[in-house]
């Protein structure tokens, strides 16, 4: 049991440092012609959920549902990119397009 708890802390740990890939990927979808800004500024705000949702599981275990509760909308964004690429896709304006 030991063990096993200790890996549920090293998962949250994980999270603390893997969630700022965040940042730099909304910049970049923010920044981008093809894609809707409010994902850019989504994916920014699901950066500093997850690092609520990972410290608060780190430091006061009580409150890590409350705090998912709240986080999981923002969270979403995520799975909203991955839709918005699957369905509308990154389409570019045409050349010829623009000339008109």
């Amino acid at each position: 049991m030991l063990f096993l708890n200790l890996h549920h802390q090293l998962d949250l740990a994980n999270f603390l440092g893997g969630s700022w890939w965040f940042i730099p990927f909304g910049l970049l979808v923010f920044r981008s012609t093809f894609l809707p800004r409010i994902l850019g500024v989504w994916l920014m705000l699901a950066c500093f959920a997850y690092l609520a949702v990972s410290l608060s599981a780190l430091l006061y275990p009580a409150y890590t549902d409350k705090v998912w509760t709240f986080a999981q909308p923002v969270l979403l964004a995520e799975v909203a990119t991955m839709l918005w690429l699957a369905f509308m896709g990154a389409k570019e304006k045409s050349l010829a397009a623009g000339r008109s």
